[in-house]
């Protein structure tokens, strides 16, 4: 996996590459410390994923991976920050990132979420789902409902809170994704929540998964 890391702080870049410099299945081909440099780096080594601050001094994290996607570069972002508010979060949701890591998840951590993305699913730090889910201005949901749901909707749960997409649902339950799109639907229902990203919250804020043991083969 090559990563191209961007943060404004020396320190955390150098902290960060530490800690995934001993990683045979991890490259850290480059580090940037500002908006135009991170862009001239993507360009030029092509990373599997970038790994990013929201703010980069006067600039902006989220303005380098919107510009990024708009020049057509194919690599995937993690937003890596000690930031925990849900403005923030929202922003880079519309941005559709693919990971969501807090700086002060332990070094295991970090691997673990790296290699997530990687490999295809999204992953949101639990600390940071746990206090976006108390930060919604939304209805509060009874965590009983999900008594509600059938053992096939908790198994399409459950597989949201992981990151999943239809596609990979269907792959791993053997079933097609008009089904997949059908429970999801009624999971949505029955727990009165919005969209996906509020059932992955709610799956992972549970205990409904188990990063653990929901271990990638």
């Amino acid at each position: 996996m090559k990563i191209v890391l961007v943060d404004d702080h020396t320190l955390v870049r150098k902290g960060v590459i530490s800690i995934l410099s001993p990683q045979d299945t991890i490259e850290v081909s480059g580090e940037a410390g500002n908006k135009q440099e991170a862009l001239r780096l993507i360009q030029r080594e092509e990373p599997d994923l970038v790994v990013i601050d929201f703010q980069l001094g006067q600039e902006s994290g989220l303005e380098v991976i919107s510009e990024a996607k708009r020049l057509g570069y194919k690599c995937k972002f993690a937003i890596l920050t000690y930031s925990k508010d849900l403005t923030s979060f929202e922003h880079a949701k519309a941005l559709d990132v693919d990971g969501y890591i807090s700086l002060e998840a332990h070094p295991e951590e970090l691997i673990y979420a790296l290699h997530v993305i990687h490999r295809g699913r999204k992953y949101f730090d639990p600390d940071i789902i746990e206090l976006l889910m108390q930060s919604e201005q939304k209805p509060q949901v009874d965590n009983s409902f999900i008594e509600q749901l059938t053992s096939k909707e908790k198994e399409v749960l459950q597989k949201l809170g992981l990151g999943f997409t239809n596609r990979q649902i269907a792959e791993r339950l053997f079933i097609t994704e008009n089904t997949v799109k059908k429970h999801v639907g009624q999971v949505l229902s029955k727990l009165n929540l919005g969209d996906r990203t509020q059932a992955a919250l709610y799956a992972n804020t549970t205990g409904l998964v188990q990063y653990k043991y929901d271990v990638l083969v």
